[in-house]
């Protein structure tokens, strides 16, 4: 029945009043434009250095720019209903929150699980990306400096040092947190810019035809048993590098690059007028990256054959660097660097925000310690986010980098269809909610998206999906072990805990 055991609903409203609680209220400062660069500032990271330029080579050739399109428009559908729901229910939590309102309880945990894994494994993996960039920049200006020490225990100094210095600002204030990032985001994105302006003068005609090269049965990104995609696997279709198919699989990967607009949505107990910020923010910060990634990836492709840049026998990947070297814009190389280390430092940061905002809500639910709810001074989690450093640190600082973006991918594409099909259960179970933002075409948008989702995640590794399912079961096992016996909801009942009289007489389905 609603209301009992797993699929117990916590109410709209019960959500909200929640947000006022003492002790765990969070301060709201932001606006519009802070949530805009929120998005900007973890969108634009490594993805726009390194993927554009290596997904090319290796799997799409000229046509990955229109992969780029693909995966904004599956984004661009999965943001509509974020934005609706964020507007609906301006809480702190994002996909976890939105899902504890329709799905239950058992299903926020499992997508709050799943946030985990996206947010945590992001952020570390990012963080030691940061380090080598460090250590690359420090080379260029001269300074021969390892960021990685030690024999058998390796550590990562520069990926700690990064994480350190991001908690404090997270424990500080997100209003500073936004300012910091505009900074940042703004050195970045000058950047980018530039690597477009300076790199449409050395675009030839000539590569870009074919624009969509002819399916090849081997190569750079056909691979075989469990590193070949859950597509491949299902249908015995090995073609997956060049072609159609190709630039179709090409948009499962550069899709890690859109990842971290949901973030926006993590923030909107904390902005001024959610209603109308939180869409702003999300679909903002989207169509500007968008642009960007789209233009770079045209210039990247337009400046050298894309058979340049498959990834080299030793494993070398290309970057944007790698266009510019071969035109003998060696420079540019030392930009890019720098480019790269201010995006990958914001990315970092928003990632680890969105990270304790989520357990922040888990938290204050029960599903986690209550004590880890409580608010500082400065009206943050404090400590959720030390919490979070010392983790991240750890793993960042003590565990190599291996291939995590298509762990990341396939959490947050799962995180997006539950979203997508929340829309479509709210719309029908409370229909009169205020809703600052709507989903235009229900419930082809939403429908739309959720397929969307479902294709891309078809096309990551059969690999990904056994660890994702690993890492899923692990969270199965918490839940029954801890969360479902100290849930908040579970002790009190959300009859006696909501204050409002339409709960005691409205029975609305699923509440």
């Amino acid at each position: 029945m609603p209301g009992n055991g797993l699929w117990r609903t916590k109410s709209i409203e019960q959500s909200i009043a929640d947000t006022d609680e003492p002790g765990t209220k969070l301060r709201k400062d932001l606006t519009a434009w802070d949530l805009t660069v929120f998005g900007v500032a973890v969108v634009i990271g490594a993805g726009i250095f390194t993927l554009t330029a290596s997904a090319a080579g290796n799997i799409a050739g000229p046509s990955v720019s229109l992969s780029f399109v693909l995966a904004a428009i599956a984004c661009a559908l999965a943001a509509l209903c974020y934005a609706e729901f964020a507007s609906t229910v301006p809480v702190a939590g994002s996909a976890y929150t939105f899902s504890y309102a329709t799905f239950g309880e058992f299903a926020a945990w499992i997508i709050g699980w799943d946030l985990v894994l996206e947010f945590a494994v992001g952020s570390a993996a990012v963080a030691k990306g940061w380090s080598a960039y460090l250590q690359t920049t420090l080379g260029l200006m001269g300074f021969d400096v390892k960021t990685e020490v030690g024999d058998g225990i390796k550590f990562d100094w520069g990926a700690v040092l990064l994480v350190a210095v991001l908690t404090v600002l997270l424990v500080v204030g997100t209003k500073l947190s936004s300012r910091v990032s505009a900074v940042i985001t703004a050195i970045k994105v000058a950047v980018v810019l530039l690597v477009i302006v300076l790199g449409i003068t050395y675009i030839k005609a000539e590569n870009y035809s074919p624009f969509i090269p002819p399916a090849a049965e081997s190569g750079p990104a056909v691979h075989a048993g469990v590193e070949q995609s859950l597509f491949s696997l299902i249908t015995g279709y090995s073609g997956s590098t060049y072609g159609v198919l190709g630039m179709l699989a090409a948009a499962s990967i550069v899709f890690f690059a859109f990842i971290g607009f949901d973030v926006v949505a993590t923030t909107a107990e904390e902005t001024k007028n959610p209603q109308k910020a939180v869409p702003r923010g999300i679909l903002g910060s989207l169509a500007i990256v968008t642009v960007l990634y789209v233009a770079v990836t045209l210039v990247i492709t337009g400046m050298v054959p894309y058979e340049r840049l498959r990834t080299q026998p030793d494993g070398t990947r290309a970057t944007l660097a790698t266009a510019f070297a071969d035109n003998g814009v060696d420079w540019a190389a030392t930009v890019i660097s720098v480019g790269a280390l201010a995006g990958l430092t914001t990315v970092v940061m928003v990632l680890m925000l969105g990270q304790s905002r989520v357990l922040f809500a888990m938290s204050r639910d029960g599903l986690l310690p209550r004590k880890l709810a409580r608010t500082g001074s400065h009206g943050t989690p404090t400590r959720i986010t030390i919490i979070i450093g010392v983790l991240v640190a750890v793993a960042a600082g003590f565990f190599p980098a291996g291939k995590l973006e298509e762990m990341v991918n396939v959490g947050t594409l799962f995180a997006f269809i539950l979203v997508s099909a929340g829309v479509l259960v709210l719309r029908k179970t409370r229909p009169d909610l205020p809703r600052g933002f709507r989903v235009p075409l229900v419930p082809l948008v939403p429908i739309l998206a959720i397929l969307a989702c479902l294709w891309l995640m078809l096309n990551l590794t059969a690999l990904t999906w056994i660890r994702f399912l690993i890492w899923m079961a692990l969270g199965v096992v918490v839940y029954f072990v801890y969360s479902r016996r100290n849930s908040v909801l579970g002790r009190t009942g959300q009859g006696k805990v909501e204050p409002e009289p339409v709960i005691k007489h409205g029975e609305e389905p699923g509440i």
